[in-house]
């Protein structure tokens, strides 16, 4: 069992992913005490390699994380397993309640937790997930070209996904599913590109010997497909900001749920801070842990004005002392 700091940390990291180790790195490295505290379910397990990462191209999504975790180390940050039940302010700081019973103090918070996939209830879709279900093109669209794919619409960004998704294969099907109509200018677009539209719902996804052949619709028919790809609705794991007043609101792009903050990462509740995925929906791993690093210098750059200003005063108040007859 790690031992924890009596005295709690300068900085809890919320989160072992991308954002949040390079974070803790960032700050490790900048001299300061971090812990990150990891509930150990990625969002990207489910994949067999990291892509479109320089340097890092393929690498499993575990042995990245690995990696990390022994960088984070190497500088003296500190890694517990465990769940964050809630976070709330006590005095200057802040009390992180863990599942299980213990409790960490922290100056500041990062939270890095990333966000859950939530997909189209269709009975076989969540197995298949990160394997021949996929949702992002720049993440898998290399791995399934020249594949015969069907994208389920489920969202309003089911056809922008489609258009992408075209780029990789002259084989491409919109299944509409449950998004809405296709407005006058969308179905323009998929016929201009050569993409069949295939109305109804999907029932069940079809598998024979552990491979997806494609999808049967509720009306008995079905569509051949190698590939399939949704986009599901994608919302931040914030539930322990609770007490804070700090909550997941609706993005604007409609795809789901985050925690806004300024450019640096500053939420609403001074002292907390979100990078990666919690915060934009979109991010890949490098952009994920660009944003945990950037975050982490600002809140390092924080911490030493802070630093500096009380030095000030108490150099004032010396000297004043001095003074005095």
């Amino acid at each position: 069992m790690t031992e924890l700091r009596t005295d709690g940390y300068e900085v809890v990291v919320i989160g072992g992913g991308a954002a949040g180790l390079s974070g803790a790195l960032m700050l490790a490295r900048s001299r300061r005490s971090v812990l990150v505290i990891d509930g150990g379910s990625p969002r990207n397990a489910p994949a067999e390699g990291v892509h479109a990462l320089l340097a890092l191209d393929g690498v499993p999504p575990a042995e990245v994380l690995a990696r990390g975790r022994d960088e984070v180390r190497r500088y003296g940050g500190q890694l517990l397993a465990g769940e964050v039940e809630a976070v709330t302010r006590d005095g200057a700081s802040f009390d992180l309640a863990l599942a299980g019973g213990r409790r960490v103090r922290a100056g500041q918070v990062l939270v890095a937790t990333g966000l859950v996939d939530e997909l189209p209830d269709v009975p076989g879709l969540r197995e298949r997930w990160g394997r021949d279900v996929v949702h992002c093109p720049y993440c898998h669209g290399w791995e399934v070209r020249d594949r015969p794919i069907g994208v389920v619409g489920s969202g309003p960004l089911s056809v922008h996904q489609t258009l992408l998704f075209r780029q990789w294969s002259d084989d491409v099907v919109y299944l509409r599913h449950t998004a809405p109509p296709l407005t006058d200018e969308q179905a323009e677009q998929l016929a201009a590109r050569g993409v069949p539209v295939v109305e109804g719902e999907v029932a069940a996804v079809e598998v024979a010997g552990d491979r997806l052949t494609g999808v049967r619709l509720r009306d008995g028919r079905t569509v051949a497909r190698e590939v399939l790809t949704v986009a599901p609705r994608m919302v931040a794991r914030t539930g322990f900001l609770a007490a804070l007043g700090l909550r997941a609101t609706p993005h604007e792009s409609g795809s789901g749920e985050y925690v806004p903050a300024d450019p640096a990462g500053r939420t609403d509740v001074p002292g907390v801070w979100v990078a990666g995925n919690v915060t934009d929906l979109s991010a890949q791993v490098g952009a994920a842990a660009a944003a945990g690093a950037r975050t982490a210098a600002m809140i390092n750059a924080d911490l030493v004005a802070e630093e500096t200003r009380r030095a000030v005063e108490a150099r004032r108040e010396t000297a004043d002392y001095t003074k005095r007859p």
